[in-house]
């Protein structure tokens, strides 16, 4: 992790703090409660009256980070969000818990279509100064965006995921917002920035008709004066600069790389992106700590990671009860101090269960000026623990040796370690952008043609292992706060004696294969039908629950002529997407 970036966590988290501050502060402005048993109670408030808002010379363009919430009363708001498969529409049920028991509502067919929040929740108008309307526009909500507790009594720590998924191919989610919490209306970077000129604006912020109806919320919006104001990037000092326009550059690039379609970042972790963009001093929409193996960038964290890391310790080191979720206490992420002695053991306890993903962010890419004259299918891919256990390696290093020793352990049902087995080796990649140990074999990529036989295999086949993407949050066991979220949690430095590395159970590891020697070199091949196959454990090395489904199809269509290749991708079921 650089300096510069760390510097930028800190200043996040200080602007999350401050948010949480805001907010208690206002509380008092909530709704009066609704008389409904165990049905949570709604409002929405303003932290502020007041907020500045950013637009770049060389970016226009300003963010509607407004500073407005969602608060949760009498229990928690919590949405499940499922698919049986690709070929069934998206389902989302309500749980309302009263006490120890819970039941469930089915919210209305065709609500949600996908994972990534509540669609056209908030209604946003903006006047100027002359009282003339600007502006009207509906965002979505994701419950899980950046959130802080409303009153001194709720609990110290949400329940809830950090994010809404963005993948494609996500399978089941969980939203929330915890009791006595409240959760940031503001889209992120599902949001598009809207032109306005410098100046001053009232914006009016409600609740549309649909959800007050659905969910028992008041119809009391919120008005908020909107300074805008426009900067360049090249004002002030460098550091100055780059912490203001940090939380631009992580939440927002992922949104662009969607709607564009090329992916955003390199190779699977992530290449440095350009600072630009405001504040969230208002939010804590802090800058994303999943730096990125894919092209989607996750929803702002709700929590400071600091904050996040310190609960997580003191729920290892207290008596490993298992939260409302139904998952159980998580092995830390500390390695073991020494390599496994005695003789190997695969015990008869909970595994995990590898799966693939299909690829998506499929495009055609040349060689550049690395490569000239080639042609290459680039491409996305994400493989995933569906559980019941995470997947724990270790690897351990002998003194002068390049390689480590890798070994998979496995854990009883209250997480003591109870086996091990060797697994192959990791590895340290020192190239820029990597600089880390891989877990050598974890997953292989191949191009296969029309009659299903190889016809091109990815390079890539090492790893370093991150929670990236919230694939199944429903599974049994998922973990909704995973803490290696990001390469600098679990790869490890060049003078590493040990690392370990985790998949965590509900979780998947997002690579983009996009450089040579990865993506597929198609220069050569005829056009037609292909099919782009992940193969999860491809020398089924780790120890699974199935080792029958860890492939995964997805058919492609090659096109085009030399240097002017095309690509045309097949859904599959309901899910078009590229």
């Amino acid at each position: 992790m650089t300096r510069s970036h760390q510097a930028r966590l800190g200043r996040a988290a200080i602007a999350a703090a401050a948010a949480t501050a805001v907010i208690a502060g206002v509380v008092a402005a909530s709704p009066e409660a609704h008389n409904v048993r165990s049905l949570p109670k709604l409002s929405l408030i303003a932290a502020t009256t007041s907020v500045t808002l950013d637009s770049w010379k060389e970016d226009p363009g300003v963010y509607l980070d407004l500073g407005t919430y969602v608060t949760a009363e009498n229990g928690p708001f919590e949405v499940r969000v499922t698919r049986k498969s690709y070929d069934d529409p998206v389902v989302a049920t309500q749980v309302l818990h009263d006490g120890k028991k819970t039941r469930t509502r089915t919210l209305p067919k065709g609500l949600v279509d996908d994972f990534s929040g509540l669609p056209d929740f908030a209604e946003i108008t903006l006047t100027d100064a002359q009282g003339r309307k600007v502006l009207s526009k509906t965002e979505g909500f994701c419950p899980n965006n950046a959130s802080g507790r409303v009153r001194p009594d709720a609990p110290s720590t949400s329940t809830y995921p950090q994010s809404c998924p963005v993948n494609p191919f996500t399978l089941g989610s969980v939203w929330g917002v915890e009791n006595g919490w409240a959760s940031n209306t503001y889209a992120g970077y599902y949001s598009e920035p809207v032109p306005l000129a410098a100046g001053t604006y009232t914006a009016k912020v409600s609740v549309t008709k649909k959800y007050r109806e659905l969910f028992g919320i008041a119809d009391k919006p919120q008005s908020i004066k909107v300074t805008v104001r426009e900067r360049s990037w090249e004002e002030g000092s460098g550091a100055g600069a780059a912490g203001t326009s940090a939380h631009r550059a992580a939440g927002h690039a992922g949104h662009g790389a969607h709607a564009s379609g090329h992916p955003a970042g390199h190779a699977g972790h992530g290449a440095a992106v350009r600072p630009e963009a405001p504040s969230a001093a208002t939010t804590g929409a802090t800058p994303t700590y999943n730096v990125g193996h894919g092209p989607y960038a996750p929803a702002p964290p709700a929590l400071p990671w600091a904050l996040k890391k310190a609960g997580l310790r003191a729920a290892q080191a207290g008596d490993g009860a298992g939260r409302t979720d139904g998952s159980r206490r998580a092995p830390a992420l500390a390695p073991n101090a020494k390599r496994p002695t005695g003789p190997a053991n695969v015990p008869d306890v909970p595994k995990p269960d590898l799966r693939s993903l299909p690829a998506y962010g499929i495009t055609i890419s040349d060689g550049g000026d690395d490569v000239p004259g080639k042609d290459y299918l680039a491409f996305s891919a994400n493989v995933w623990n569906a559980g019941p256990a995470q997947l724990v390696v270790d690897g351990f290093r002998s003194p002068g040796k390049e390689l480590m020793d890798a070994y998979q352990y496995f854990y009883d049902a209250d997480g003591k370690q109870v086996g091990y087995t060797p697994t192959g080796t990791m590895e340290w990649d020192p190239r820029p952008g990597h600089e880390h140990w891989h877990f050598t074999d974890f997953a292989s990529y191949r191009l296969l043609k029309a009659d299903k036989k190889e016809a091109v295999r990815s390079g890539k086949e090492a790893f370093c292992l991150a929670n990236t993407d919230a694939v199944d949050y429903t599974v049994k066991n998922a973990n909704w706060h995973p803490e290696n979220t990001d390469l600098s949690t679990a790869c490890g430095q060049e003078n590493s004696i040990s690392v370990r590395e985790v998949l965590d159970v509900g979780s998947g590891d997002t690579y983009t294969q996009d450089l040579p020697g990865q993506s597929f070199d198609i220069t050569d091949l005829p056009n037609g039908t292909y099919w782009i196959q992940v193969l999860a454990n491809p020398e089924q090395r780790l120890k699974e629950t199935d080792l029958g489904n860890n492939s995964a199809l997805r058919k492609v269509v090659l096109g085009g002529t030399k240097g002017a290749r095309t690509v045309t991708v097949a859904p599959v079921g309901l899910v078009d997407a590229n």
